[in-house]
Formats: structure tokens, C-alpha cells, sequence
């Protein structure tokens, strides 16, 4: 087998290092990320690098070696987040926050409020939601992120290699340009997150039509009444196959979360030790989950770092649990279930059903959470993040916007879905007697590129914040 990119370009023809220490992560993961690594620099480092010099073969593999530095540094810090309470405290709580500021904005359009109805629904979500990531008119501010990506490569690298300010900049330029330039404007769209969403929910399910062979003039009544008895009989034993089923799934189910012990983070090893974190509380303890909102003590970003400011209480281990509350106000808000009072009565109903069984939620939650994040997905989404961002092992162009029919499909199938099983018994008590109506109203709050780019900031602080929770601290 001929040798890989990474190992052309960055080792030399040497055997591709090991990269990640646990043993959670799937073997087939370091080559991938070396790989990404290596497109990433030939893409864009090498062109401008090689009309400097083209005999000096030791600078890429010297910039993926401060790479794969932080690489590690990250995998550490990961292993020590809490991602349960990120997963279902934090982000439902920003995602909520977001809905009613969206509402809100929206109810202001074309009234006194926004300033005679000249005032845009963006610009009146703007001013819900400031962030100094953002101005305005919805432009992301490079300088910030050039700024959190410095202060995040000091706390990865050693000193001897955080000290090289060219080597430093090329790593923080690239980063910034994948992130403001590939990434962010493309998971804001409005027809990502529907393609997203539906992706999530799986092909859709076809009619299965079974032709029954015709009864032939002659058969008997007393035949076909066999017939029939025999095909409820076998419908029948199906179903309690399928119950039989589900039931030993769920007990066995039961019994691995209950052998579970708590996950509770690791401290990140000393290496990776902040010499004096501030601590982080979980957004969902604030007062609104924009108390996360980053500030900056001076004007300019020369002399002074954003950081983002908390709350200085941290929260003991009991206010960490019941992980099914934020969820279920999420989806009341999302439903708007204080309008319908059948909604409201279910969700009541669930909440308590939750409340008495929050000790085993606590365990199931973040369970089917690790087990969601396997290193199977991991995997597969490092493989079409690599292919969509170097589709023919370059930076491809900007894929095409879907054309509005396409995004019309989109939403349409979003806003006719039924449900399966259980759950389309259940739709109808939540989404009321009109659902396309509610699901409607469910999607307008991410159908503008503007409002959603709040949100994506809002979210990726918090998980910078939870990786690195030096970053919360005040500059002084």
C-alpha cells in the first residue's frame, strides 16, 4: 500500500505516530485526522510557503507537530467536559432562551416598538441577544476568535512551543478561516438545519403494501374464515414477539444503567492544568442562559483577552442532575404548549412522571448520550467533514444553495411528520389538533441566517467555555 498524504507530507514516508492515549477511540481515527491535518496545510500554507522557499521540507511536518500537540491537549480536556450537563442542562437552556427572544422580536415587527416597523426582525434580535462576537448586522469579528484561539494554543502547548509567533499565527489563521469561513456560515442556514433534522429522523418510512392472492369464486365461506383466524393469529403472535422483545431490551437496558456508576468529569492531567480557573456553573442555573455572554474589559483586543463571565458559585453535585427538566421546558417552548391546554396537561404529566424518576434518568440520559457519541460516529463524522471541506483532496467550491423548491420539500416533510409507534399516540395531545400548524411555528425560530448565527455563538462559547474554563476568568 502506497503511503498516505500525512505520511508524504508530514513524516517523511515515516509510520503515521499514534495520536489519542484512550482506548474509547477508534484505531481508525488518528490516520483520518492526520490526514485532514495534512490537506488542511497543503491547501493553506504550502501555496504561499512554496513561493518563499521550496527547498525547506521541515516546515509542515514542525506546524503538524504543534497540530497534533493540541490534538492531544484537546482529547484530554474532552475526557474531563462534563458533556451530560452540556447536553442537557446548557444547550437546551440557550435553545429556549433563543426561541423566546425570537418570539419576542418577532411579535415586535411592525410596531412602535421597532421604531415605526422600520426596524428589521434580525436587528430587534440583535438587541436581545448583543454579543461582541457579532456586530449588528450579523458579521462575525475575526479578531475575537483570533484572540480565543491564541489563548486556547497557550494553554495546549508547552512553553517552547507557544513562544514561535509566526508558527503560532499560521495555526490560528487556518483554524479561524475553517471555522468563520467553512463552517459557521454553513451550519447557520435555515435549509441546513431542516436537511440536518431530517437526517436525524432517518429515511422516510414507505407504505408496505402486501397483495393478498385473490379468493378463488369456489372457496368455502368456512375457508376463508380459516383464513382469516390464521392471519389475526399470526398478527398476533408477532406482536407479542415484538413485545417480548422490547421488554427483555429494556430490562437489560435497566440493569446496564443501574450497574452504571455515576459519570462524573476527571480533572484534566497537570499538563493541561489552568494555574487558577474561575469556575463555570451550567447556564441553565443563571438567570438566562445569555449570562454566558462574552465581554471585554478594554476597547481593543491588543492588551486584553475576551473572556466570558460568569457566575463565581459553582454548583454542588445535587443541582447538576435532573438532566430530563431543561429538555422538557425545551419542548414545551418549542411547541408553545402554554397555548393549548391539552399540551399543557401532558407535559405536566410527563414532568412528573420524570420528577419521581429522576435518579434513573440521571443514569439513562447520559448512557443512550455515550452511547449516541460512539467511536463509530466520531469516526464517520470526521470522514464527511474531510470530504465535504476537500472533496477532491482540495478545498472543492462553496457547494451550491439548494434551490428553493428543494428547501421547500424540506420544511414541508418536516411539517407533516406523523410520528411512529407510540409516539404518534402521543402528537397529537402535544402538537394539538392542528400539528403542521405547530411544527410551523415550531421551525420559524431557526428560519433566519442572522438569528441562528446568535445561537451558534452562544453555543460554541459554552463549549469552549466547558473545555477551557481558564476562559471564563476576568482579565485584569
Amino acid at each position: 500500500m502506497p503511503p498516505s498524504l500525512a505520511s508524504r507530507l508530514l513524516f517523511h514516508a515515516a509510520p503515521v505516530p499514534v495520536l489519542f492515549e484512550s482506548k474509547n477511540v477508534s484505531h481508525e481515527l488518528t490516520p483520518e485526522i492526520y490526514d485532514f491535518v495534512a490537506l488542511s496545510l497543503r491547501a493553506y500554507v504550502s501555496p504561499w510557503w512554496s513561493k518563499i522557499t521550496r527547498y525547506d521540507k521541515d516546515f509542515l511536518p514542525h506546524i503538524s507537530a504543534v497540530f497534533t500537540t493540541v490534538i492531544r491537549a484537546l482529547d484530554h480536556r474532552i475526557q474531563s467536559l462534563d458533556i451530560s450537563d452540556l447536553v442537557f442542562h446548557d444547550a437546551p437552556a440557550i435553545i429556549t432562551q433563543h426561541y423566546r427572544d425570537y418570539r419576542n422580536a418577532a411579535a415586535k415587527t411592525q410596531t412602535a416598538y421597532a421604531t415605526g416597523g422600520a426596524a428589521s426582525l434580525p436587528s430587534l434580535f440583535a438587541h436581545l441577544q448583543p454579543h461582541m462576537a457579532i456586530s449588528p448586522d450579523g458579521v462575525l469579528n475575526r479578531e475575537y476568535y483570533r484572540q480565543i484561539v491564541d489563548q486556547i494554543l497557550k494553554a495546549c502547548l508547552p512553553p517552547e512551543e507557544y513562544e514561535p509567533e509566526s508558527e503560532r499565527l499560521i495555526i490560528r489563521e487556518v483554524i479561524v478561516k475553517v471555522l468563520i469561513d467553512d463552517v459557521i456560515p454553513k451550519i447557520t442556514q435555515p435549509w441546513f438545519i431542516n436537511r440536518t433534522i431530517l437526517d436525524l429522523m432517518g429515511p422516510p418510512e414507505e407504505p408496505i403494501y402486501v397483495s393478498q392472492p385473490p379468493v378463488p369464486p369456489s372457496t368455502s365461506t368456512s375457508h376463508t374464515f380459516i383464513v382469516i383466524a390464521l392471519s389475526l393469529l399470526q398478527s398476533f403472535s408477532g406482536m407479542c414477539l415484538a413485545l417480548i422483545h422490547t421488554y427483555k431490551q429494556a430490562m437489560s437496558t435497566i440493569k446496564l444503567v443501574q450497574q452504571t456508576p455515576p459519570r462524573t468529569p476527571q480533572p484534566p492531567p497537570a499538563p493541561f492544568v489552568p494555574p487558577a480557573p474561575e469556575p463555570v456553573i451550567r447556564a441553565s442555573s443563571l438567570t438566562s442562559p445569555l449570562s454566558t455572554t462574552s465581554s471585554i474589559s478594554s476597547n481593543t483586543f491588543t492588551s486584553a483577552f475576551p473572556t466570558i463571565t460568569v457566575s463565581p458559585a459553582p454548583p454542588s453535585l445535587s443541582e447538576q442532575q435532573s438532566y430530563a427538566d431543561s429538555p422538557l421546558i425545551l419542548l414545551s417552548e418549542l411547541i408553545s404548549a402554554q397555548e393549548r391546554y391539552s399540551s399543557t396537561i401532558t407535559l405536566t404529566i410527563m414532568s412528573m412522571i420524570a420528577a419521581s424518576m429522576t435518579p434513573f434518568l440521571d443514569k439513562l440520559l447520559p448512557h443512550m448520550l455515550h452511547n449516541f457519541l460512539s467511536p463509530a460516529f466520531i469516526l464517520n463524522t470526521t470522514r464527511t467533514a474531510k470530504r465535504t471541506m476537500f472533496p477532491n483532496g482540495y478545498p472543492g467550491p462553496q457547494p451550491s444553495t439548494p434551490s428553493p423548491e428543494e428547501q421547500a420539500e424540506w420544511r414541508a416533510r418536516l411539517v407533516s411528520w406523523k410520528g411512529t409507534g407510540g409516539v404518534a399516540l402521543l402528537l397529537p395531545l402535544l402538537l394539538g389538533p392542528d400539528p403542521s400548524k405547530t411544527l410551523e411555528a415550531a421551525l420559524d425560530p431557526l428560519s433566519d441566517l442572522q438569528c441562528n448565527l446568535r445561537l451558534v455563538v452562544f453555543l460554541l462559547d459554552r463549549i469552549l467555555v466547558g473545555l477551557f474554563p481558564e476562559l471564563s476568568g476576568s482579565q485584569s
